[in-house]
This record gives C-alpha cells, sequence and structure tokens, in this order.
C-alpha cells in the first residue's frame, strides 16, 4: 500500500524525488534523518510524521498544520530553543516503532497547508536550517530511496482513524488476535463490525442459517432486494460486506458439533452470540478445553403491557476465571416459547447495544481500555438504563 500511495499521489511523489527519506509506517507520513542542533549545539538526527489524509488510497489536503517530532526539541545555532514552533510535550507512543517526544504547531495561513509536500518540506527546512549553519551543505534531503517492504497489513487500505488521534500502540494490541465469532444472527453481525474495525490477525465466522429478509432489520447495513433474492448464507453475506475492509475473514457456514469444533483451533479469543442448547455447552467445553477467553452474550425480551422491557447480558470467562460460567450465568437450556428474542423480534438498537458492550470487554481484557473493576458478568436493564456488574475477578 505504502509504494502505490507515493506512485500515485504527486506530493508524496515529489517529497521522494527531491531527496527526502520518506516512509509510511502504520498509516503516518515519516520523514527519516532529519537534522538539528540540540540544547548542546550538537547536530543530531530526529523523525517528523504526521498523520495522513486520504481518500482511499488518495491523499487530501492535511487536516491540521501540527507535526509530531521523534528527538530532542531542536534548537537555533546558539543552542537556544526554536520557540516559533513550539506545540506540546505529549511524549506519545505512535506504534509501529514511532514515538511524538514533541508536537510542533507553524500554519502558514488560515488555509493551512495545501497539500503534504507543503507540510512536511517546511517543519524539515525549519529544523533543519540552524544544523545547516553549524555543518554547511547538511540536509534532510538525503536522496536515500523509501527502501521499504510494504508493511503486512489486514486492512485493504490504511487505517488513517487510529493514527490521527494517536492510539497507533493501543490499536497494535489487538494484533496477535484470532477471533471466532459464532452466531451471526443478530449481535453477532454487530460484533463483526466492530472487530473487523481492528487489526486482528484473522476472523472466523460461524454459522448455518441463510441471510433473510427478517434479518435485516436485526444486521448492520442495508442488502439489496437482490441479495436477499439470492437468500446467501449468513457468513457469506457478512464476508462479503468486511471483507471489503479486513483482509482475513473465514466463513465456515456449519453447525458447532462434533465434527466442526476442530475448525476453532488455532483462535485466541471467540464471541459467542448463539441459541441455548447442546450446541452452545459442546463450543464451551471445547473452549474451556483450548484454554481460550470468550464472551457470551444474551438478551431477553418480555412484551408487556403494550411495550418491550429487556435485558442485555455479557459474560466473560477466561482461563483464570470461569466457574461462574457453570453457575447458572450462562444458560445451556433453550428459552421456548415464551422467549421473544428467539422467534427473530427485530431490536437492531439492543443487538448492536450488546454487541458494543462485549467489544468494549473484549478491548478492556486485552489492555486496550482501562479495567479497574475486572468484571466477568454484565447486565444492562433497559428500564431505567440500569447497567450492573459482577463475578469480579
Amino acid at each position: 500500500m505504502s509504494r502505490a500511495l507515493f506512485s500515485l499521489n504527486p506530493d508524496l511523489a515529489r517529497l521522494r524525488s527531491e531527496g527526502y527519506f520518506m516512509r509510511i509506517q502504520g498509516s503516518l507520513l515519516v520523514m527519516l534523518e532529519v537534522p538539528y542542533v540540540d540544547a548542546q549545539r550538537q547536530v543530531r538526527f530526529g523523525t517528523l510524521s504526521s498523520a495522513l489524509d486520504l481518500a482511499g488510497d488518495r491523499t487530501r489536503k492535511p487536516e491540521t498544520h501540527v507535526m509530531n517530532w521523534d528527538g530532542d526539541f531542536p534548537c537555533n545555532a546558539d543552542g537556544m530553543r526554536l520557540q516559533g514552533i513550539s506545540h506540546a510535550e505529549p511524549n506519545t507512543d505512535l506504534g509501529h516503532g514511532l514515538k511524538a517526544r514533541f508536537t510542533f504547531s507553524s500554519k502558514p495561513s488560515d488555509q493551512g497547508y495545501p497539500d503534504y509536500y507543503a507540510k512536511m518540506s517546511t517543519y524539515a527546512t525549519i529544523v533543519s536550517g540552524p544544523a545547516a549553519v553549524l555543518q554547511p551543505g547538511l540536509s534532510p534531503r538525503v536522496f536515500r530511496g523509501g527502501d521499504e517492504e510494504d508493511e503486512a497489513s489486514v486492512f485493504n487500505y490504511l487505517d488513517t482513524a487510529s493514527s490521527r488521534v494517536g492510539i497507533g500502540a493501543l490499536v497494535a494490541k489487538l494484533g496477535q488476535e484470532i477471533v471466532a465469532i459464532i452466531g451471526l444472527g443478530g449481535t453477532g453481525g454487530y460484533i463483526l463490525d466492530f472487530v473487523a474495525k481492528t487489526p486482528v490477525k484473522q476472523i472466523r465466522l460461524f454459522d448455518p442459517d441463510v441471510f433473510l429478509s427478517h434479518n435485516a432489520f436485526r444486521a448492520p447495513g442495508a442488502p439489496t432486494l437482490e441479495e436477499l433474492r439470492d437468500a446467501p448464507m449468513k457468513v457469506h453475506y457478512l464476508k462479503s460486506i468486511y471483507g471489503r475492509m479486513h483482509r482475513f475473514i473465514e466463513a465456515h457456514p456449519v453447525k458447532m458439533k462434533t465434527e466442526t469444533l476442530g475448525l476453532l483451533d488455532g483462535i485466541t479469543f471467540a464471541f459467542l452470540s448463539m441459541d441455548a442448547g447442546e450446541e452452545k455447552r459442546a463450543v464451551v467445553t471445547k473452549l474451556e478445553a483450548l484454554g481460550v477467553p470468550f464472551i457470551d452474550v444474551g438478551m431477553g425480551l418480555e412484551l408487556t403491557n403494550g411495550s418491550l422491557g429487556g435485558i442485555l447480558r455479557v459474560t466473560t470467562s477466561t482461563p483464570e476465571k470461569r466457574e461462574h460460567v457453570h453457575q447458572g450465568r450462562i444458560s445451556f437450556a433453550g428459552g421456548g416459547g415464551q422467549d421473544l428474542y428467539a422467534s427473530n423480534i427485530q431490536v437492531a438498537d439492543l443487538n448492536a447495544l450488546n454487541a458494543c458492550l462485549s467489544v468494549v470487554k473484549w478491548k478492556k481484557l486485552r489492555g486496550f481500555y482501562r479495567d479497574l473493576e475486572q468484571e466477568h458478568h454484565c447486565t444492562y436493564t433497559t428500564d431505567g438504563s440500569m447497567l450492573l456488574n459482577g463475578d469480579q475477578s
């Protein structure tokens, strides 16, 4: 992807053609080996980096004029700081081997920079100018090729959302996950929507059912009438959508039974969004045998006096804490005819909320979000919007 960006965009291509040592790391535009003067009047080298604003694989006008810097604060030739560019000292790990010890601000006008050539070259000139005073001829134009291989990415285009807010290092915590989503009826589809936007290594989808009209009103997105007429398998339909973004999605249109449980081998996490019954019991037994943490989601609805009331449930099981699963937190018995949710009542909003709660908990387990309470069971009651936690580890 990075090679294509430099060849497709004139502003990026110009930076390289004029000798700047440019790369794309993660989804940041990076200029390396920028000479500068430190407080001891010594010439050193640092790194400029900027978030990229893209429309697919085409650069847009930079939305911000702020620049990241990895190095000591640059100084004039006399060792005094370049105060004209001082902005902040976040000392942030941007991921992909990059840091932002400082951020700079040099706004050319109210319109900002017209393109990335203007932005990167301007900051390079400001920072490196004093170094050329001490060592005439020294320049950030080192005429070195990018010499990089394209970074292996699970995405079909760059994740510029993470880089623009500086959370690349946090997002990377999810990069080694192989996630199974078992059950794509309602909540499972929204779980996929959220997980597909993370850099997990692989997503495995499991569901034996076809995608019909009633599913369209519980799932993310909006299928066409022609797509519904084809009655695709749920896993194939959802893969066709999210495969546009995430490159490593496997679709398994199968029931989970003895012959297919082996498809779970190698996963590192699982989301269960499936009906109660022996199939769920077999999946839980398999995951426990594998030592894999998982989250089971559920929902109970009742129709009373002309309105619905319900409770959403998110139950987490980890190798360190599993006993609550077998003490009634997860039901392995079907709800029968009074279970309104089993009749596919349209509750897309609750499906989405249940998915949100489960994915947030997964991210807490992986250190993306702070997790001080370490609850393993959470319920949300629609009446009163009451959120309760339990089974702390």
